[in-house]
């Protein structure tokens, strides 16, 4: 007669190897997070008129601006090159991180990540 209720016999041995490759992948996963803070992303506007760099940690770290670019009778235009470099430099972030985490969670697909 079929037990009831219980895990049945072969499952204690399949949860632990399944914890086991939890906790591996969990410390690939903050290994990669810290290689990923130190990366620096950069990116351009203007055809290179300004450019921004950024950490993985999504702090901007440098802006360099092009001297044909600084121009006091159009300041809006230098901060809109600003803005378009830093946000390209942060997407760039962003995909980096969505990379990272596709490779770790790509064998995970039944558990809805």
């Amino acid at each position: 007669m079929a037990r009831k209720g219980g895990f049945g016999g072969g499952m204690p041995g399949n949860m632990n190897n399944l914890m086991k490759q939890a906790q591996r992948m969990q410390r690939q996963m903050e290994q990669q997070q810290k290689e990923l803070e130190v990366t620096e992303f950069k990116a351009s506007a203007g055809g290179g008129a300004v450019e921004v760099t950024v950490t993985g940690k999504r702090e901007i770290t440098k802006v360099h601006l092009s001297e044909e670019v600084v121009d006091p009778d159009d300041i809006e235009m230098l901060e809109d090159l600003i803005m378009a470099a830093a946000n390209e430099a942060l997407r760039q972030v962003e995909d980096a991180i969505a990379a990272n985490m596709g490779k770790m969670t790509g064998g995970l697909g039944g558990f809805g990540l």
